[in-house]
């Protein structure tokens, strides 16, 4: 999520400029299918499948979140969506493959496309995705959406940290679908369930994914001035502490940071700062390596428009 986690086309041009690493990538996995068929496993066996194939996410993931070329990841995501959409289908209830196909479509939505309508598709498609997910791995996280939030907070409540992950994912897939419905107010009004998700994975391990939670926190406090309710203050706190977890090596906490907090109370020195910082820094952080390098544009693009800003 730009704005809460990281050029846009219309989908069918998009799909159709990368027919090639699409058909390589299908005819990858045909071939494993093949290879599963011959040693005589798909017989009744799907949980072995499903290992496999949440295996192969994982090795997929992490090269694809410590390669710092965007054009690179831009252009062979697509094809990465249709393998694990290929596994899904003979594995619908898969924890794992749920939860790796929602980040996916979230992540590839917030770097990658400008497109508002193909935005919010991928971030309905991600948000369905982490709820399924999480309803599939405890009864007590189905139907969120309309349980009442006192029920809400129980349930959420009993989580512990063996549950770290599925909430995690399920707090920033709909996190991602309130931003790209910022236009209805039936959506925005469910931040305050995802708030709940998200402090109660703070309290688990404020240190989960380098941190990463506070960003949203810093985000979620930081989204009206505080003469309308907002809570720069507190933005600032958890800002500074997903930088401090991460030893400083998430530069996109910088950026937002800079962007959220510095923006909203017109600190023209703190914002500058922040984002050269990020501008001067090493984006070579094991799986924070992407995220680091498209941290760097954003802080260039900032840079450029703070004289209009301030």
């Amino acid at each position: 999520m730009k704005t809460i986690g990281a050029g846009g086309c219309q989908t069918v041009g998009y799909f159709q400029a990368d027919l090639k690493i699409i058909h390589m990538a299908l005819k990858w996995f045909r071939h494993i299918t093949l290879l599963i068929v011959g040693v005589g496993i798909l017989g009744g066996c799907q949980p072995i499948v499903s290992m496999m194939a949440s295996n192969l996410n994982k090795d997929l993931s992490d090269a694809i979140l410590m390669n710092p070329d965007i054009d690179i990841v831009n252009d062979g995501i697509p094809a990465y969506i249709l393998l694990i959409d290929a596994f899904l289908r003979g594995n619908p209830k898969s924890v794992p493959l749920l939860q790796a196909a929602s980040t996916l479509n979230g992540s590839y939505s917030t770097a990658f496309v400008t497109d508002k309508e193909r935005k919010k598709l991928l971030a309905e498609k991600s948000r369905r995705l982490a709820m399924e997910g999480a309803c599939y791995y405890r009864k007590l996280l189905c139907d969120l959406e309309e349980m009442p939030h006192p029920q809400f907070e129980a349930n959420i409540g009993m989580m512990k940290e063996r549950d770290i992950a599925t909430l995690y994912n399920l707090g920033s897939g709909w996190a991602l679908w309130i931003e790209a419905n910022t236009d209805d107010w039936l959506a925005v009004a469910q931040l305050a369930k995802v708030k709940t998700i998200m402090a109660r994975v703070m309290e688990l391990d404020e240190t989960y994914d380098h941190g990463s939670v506070h960003m949203y926190m810093g985000v979620f406090e930081s989204l009206l001035p505080a003469s309308l309710g907002g809570r720069p203050e507190e933005a600032r706190k958890h800002f500074e502490r997903a930088v401090e977890i991460s030893d400083e090596t998430n530069l996109y906490a910088k950026v937002l940071y800079a962007e959220k907090y510095a923006r909203l109370v017109f600190d023209r020195e703190l914002h500058d700062q922040l984002l050269t910082e990020v501008l001067n820094a090493d984006v070579e952080a094991g799986t924070l390596t992407l995220q680091n390098q498209i941290a760097k544009n954003m802080a260039e693009e900032l840079l450029s428009s703070a004289e209009d800003y301030f």
